[in-house]
């Protein structure tokens, strides 16, 4: 007899509680339950919304009927977490699902802070992840067994995958059609939605680093004024020492208790933001830009850009560039 489920498209539950949260969740159905078909006409997926309860109340206040119960995990290849505002609150119910879930070998991907669902699972336990930069931190320490990535888009484990904030959902849910179904149908998925297939570099770059503030009744207030006005010039401790009459231990001791890093640190972290705002509003060559902000070469700046933001000064201005007026 032939097999019928055979020819079906694999399915893709995506769960729902109380507290889901909107844009994540539309970002899965979105993708997952895309028009696009194989060359065949076959839908890529067989989507499903499913629940522990019939219905639930969104984040937005909108009270929403679900479909499908937590049986539908049971056939689903794939299990999408959206985030919640209370992830403390899902239900047991949900968490258990999950765990049988994962037992049985399913594919389950996290978006934005979903990831604390997967957590609270136990699911995330030895692994690589990342949730929203704002919350990686949070997720660490209440999660010690999982190791917290903050600076990417996404984690790709094989089975196990997890995004970062917001718009990286879409990031994730895009790679996991490019790895069932290539890049030609992942870009026809992504020129539908109208966005890239792949967005360079990773969540880092988004990361708002403000520097330690100091005052002008500073013992460094002097010394850090002078440096932001030098930025583009070579410097190194034993001078700034000298500016500030202490010896070079000294004055790299106090300078960490009073900024909360080194001065060296400082000193990059300044720079970087130096060409970072040079990126955004000018149309300088790169190589003018790594001048005027210290870097010296544009090498080396291409070398403290991906450390720091994990994606490369040209793909930094065709994301931030402000558009002309």
């Amino acid at each position: 007899m032939h097999d019928k489920t055979a020819t079906l498209a694999p399915g893709v539950a995506v769960l729902a509680y109380d507290g889901l949260s909107l844009f994540e969740f539309a970002a899965a159905c979105d993708v997952f339950g895309t028009d696009v078909t194989t060359g065949s006409g076959r839908p890529l997926y067989r989507l499903s919304v499913c629940a522990a309860t019939a219905a639930v109340t969104t984040d937005a206040g909108l009270r929403m009927e679900i479909p499908c119960g937590l049986d539908a995990l049971h056939t689903a290849q794939t299990v999408v977490v959206p985030p919640a505002s209370a992830p403390g609150a899902v239900p047991g119910a949900v968490l258990d699902a999950l765990r049988l879930a994962r037992s049985r070998g399913r594919r389950v991907l996290s978006l934005c802070t979903g990831a604390f669902i997967l957590a609270a699972a136990g699911i995330l336990d030895g692994h690589t992840a990342t949730t929203h930069w704002s919350e990686c931190a949070e997720l660490a320490r209440r999660y010690p067994r999982v190791r917290v990535d903050p600076g990417v888009l996404y984690v790709d484990e094989t089975d196990l995958l997890t995004s970062a904030g917001s718009a990286a959902s879409l990031d994730l849910c895009l790679h996991v059609v490019q790895r069932d179904y290539g890049t030609e149908i992942a870009a026809r998925v992504a020129r539908d939605l109208v966005v890239p297939l792949h967005r360079p570099g990773g969540q880092a770059q988004y990361i708002e680093t403000p520097m330690p503030a100091v005052g002008d009744g500073d013992l460094f207030a002097a010394t850090i004024g002078w440096l932001r006005e030098h930025l583009d010039e070579p410097v190194t401790v034993n001078e700034l020492a000298a500016r500030s009459a202490m010896s070079p231990r000294t004055f790299a001791r106090r300078f960490l208790a009073s900024t909360g890093t080194t001065p060296l640190a400082w000193l990059v972290r300044e720079r970087l933001r130096l060409a970072q705002r040079l990126l955004e509003t000018s149309d300088l060559p790169i190589d003018l830009v790594a001048r005027k902000s210290g870097f010296g070469s544009p090498d080396n700046l291409r070398k403290h850009f991906h450390r720091a933001l994990r994606t490369n000064p040209q793909a930094y201005r065709r994301a931030f560039c402000a558009p002309a007026v």
